[in-house]
């Protein structure tokens, strides 16, 4: 599971997301963006979304 955070989002998230899923191998905390990310930095996110896979 990867997971990235955005800055103008739910910041903690990190407490539930370890407490229920204990496979987190990509963990991201973006400088900019919010909820909407793919509209809000979309070259953020899919270069995370691309090293993401770039590590499987």
């Amino acid at each position: 599971m990867g997971v990235a955070v955005f800055p103008n989002d739910f910041l903690s998230i990190r407490v539930f997301a370890e407490r229920d899923h204990h496979n987190i191998v990509h963990w991201s905390e973006m400088a900019r963006g919010g909820h909407f990310a793919a509209l809000e930095v979309p070259e953020l996110l899919a270069a995370d979304i691309a090293k993401f896979f770039g590590g499987l």
